[in-house]
């Protein structure tokens, strides 16, 4: 028998702003040195290296070490959900230049949430699949009809739930959109398609990602999915 969830362990965790500023970081699903989530934080290496100590020793960060380098990424998607969540609940901060005006504007457009598509062409293209009788809810998640088993495996998305309890097709609510994208591994295994096909590609920062020509198009003849429409 297990006990309650310790809460408050968790809570405590991420309360901190220098930690939950590097869990964001990391919730692209890239691991990244010590030295990267530091700078992140704007907080010295000694201090980030005591804050990811916690944070992996909380169950919320795995690390891993290259040579002289520690490498950090989220334990599993269970905590980028949550912390996606928690984004949608909590009230935004004021934008405070120019720049970061233009990188939260990228980040609503399109983004990864550790390893599924987020923002607008997220919400966007899981509308679709919806209204193309692919997908359709199901409680907390999605359920996949054999219409969309037949149609996404066809596109190259492995459609078979995966061994080891992870969520396969789950509703995941975008905390710029306020509605939900379609994660677990369908949308990991959609989003990684995408990928492959060269219809996104990654900004360097790891979260943000751009839509193509290329995807433009695709998303149009294979989903109908109009990305004009969905930029206004």
């Amino acid at each position: 028998m297990q006990s309650s969830p310790n809460l408050a362990r968790v809570a405590s965790l991420i309360g901190d702003p220098s930690r939950i500023a590097m869990l964001l970081c990391l919730i692209g699903g890239k691991a990244l040195p010590a030295s990267e989530l530091a700078r992140a934080a704007k907080i010295t290496p000694q201090t980030a290296s005591s804050h990811l100590a916690k944070l992996v020793e909380g169950g919320l960060l795995t690390q891993e070490a290259y040579g002289r380098h520690r490498y950090y990424q989220l334990a599993n998607a269970e905590v980028a959900h949550a912390l996606e969540a928690l984004q949608a609940i909590a009230s935004p901060q004021p934008v405070r230049s120019l720049r970061e005006s233009d990188r939260v504007k990228k980040l609503h457009f399109a983004r990864t949430c550790y390893d599924h598509l987020a923002g607008k062409i997220g919400v966007a293209l899981t509308d679709r699949l919806v209204e193309r009788g692919f997908i359709r809810a199901e409680g907390k998640d999605f359920l996949l009809t054999a219409e969309g088993q037949e149609n996404l495996k066809a596109f190259g998305v492995e459609v078979e739930p995966r061994k080891g309890g992870r969520h396969f097709a789950r509703q995941c609510l975008d905390w710029s959109e306020r509605r939900p994208h379609l994660a677990g591994s369908l949308g990991a295994s959609l989003t990684r398609r995408l990928f492959e096909l060269g219809w996104i590609e990654r900004f360097p920062d790891g979260r943000v990602v751009r839509l193509t020509a290329a995807g433009t198009k695709g998303l149009s003849d294979q989903f109908g999915l109009r990305v004009e429409e969905v930029s206004t």
